[in-house]
């Protein structure tokens, strides 16, 4: 059978109608299509899920701990007064106080260069060489003499608050020591009564800071 050439071209134009009625709704409003459903696909992923807190921290709080960072995980890291972080290791009691989240402490780290300065060794004491001579810190005697000076000069060099604000008078850890405080002048940070600079602090943790220190100028 033969068709005409106009018949074919309304069969046609009839089946493409039918096909376009049966397509889905894609640009249809309805909160339930599943154009919608994908909507979060291509949201901004730059921007925030919560709106940022403008809180401030308070002042008379100490500082937040950094990812439950603390002064003993710092202690090693800067060469420039690793001299003083061996010697906080030796001290048993002072290493588990700087590994202690429940405990703070300011820590004044001289610089390797100021312990370089010193008249002795932080080991020595001239007391036991007044007593004892050149061999005050030979055999096992003198060995635990120099742990306890070493002890002595660590403990002297932490101080059990921060935050430690300025022109607050506290003592160190060291039995009997004389009562120290800071002051700022000029922009420059010292440590009162001696005069001592500080250089900068080096670590802010969850339990406390890390104070560099720098020698007394003669």
């Amino acid at each position: 059978m033969r068709f005409s050439s106009a018949y074919l071209l309304q069969i046609l134009v009839a089946s493409t109608s039918a096909q376009l009625l049966t397509l889905p709704k894609l640009f249809s409003q309805d909160t339930n299509t599943d154009t919608d459903r994908q909507a979060p696909l291509i949201m901004d992923p730059v921007g925030p899920a919560m709106p940022p807190t403008t809180k401030e921290p308070s002042s008379q709080q100490p500082p937040p701990a950094q990812g439950g960072v603390l002064i003993s995980d710092v202690m090693g890291r800067d060469r420039s007064f690793n001299m003083f972080a061996s010697f906080v290791r030796d001290v048993e009691s002072v290493s588990r106080r700087l590994d202690d989240s429940s405990k703070n402490s300011t820590v004044l780290a001289p610089l390797n260069s100021a312990i370089e300065k010193l008249p002795g060794k932080p080991w020595e004491d001239p007391k036991d060489y007044s007593a004892l001579g050149a061999t005050a810190y030979d055999g096992d005697d003198g060995q635990e003499r120099a742990r306890r000076n070493i002890r002595r000069f660590v403990e002297a060099h932490v101080v059990p608050v921060s935050p430690w604000r300025e022109r607050e008078k506290t003592r160190s850890l060291l039995d009997g020591d004389k009562e120290i405080w800071w002051e700022n002048k000029d922009g420059v940070m010292t440590l009162q009564p001696d005069g001592t600079e500080i250089q900068s602090v080096a670590s802010r943790v969850g339990n406390g800071e890390v104070w560099v220190i720098k020698a007394n100028e003669p």
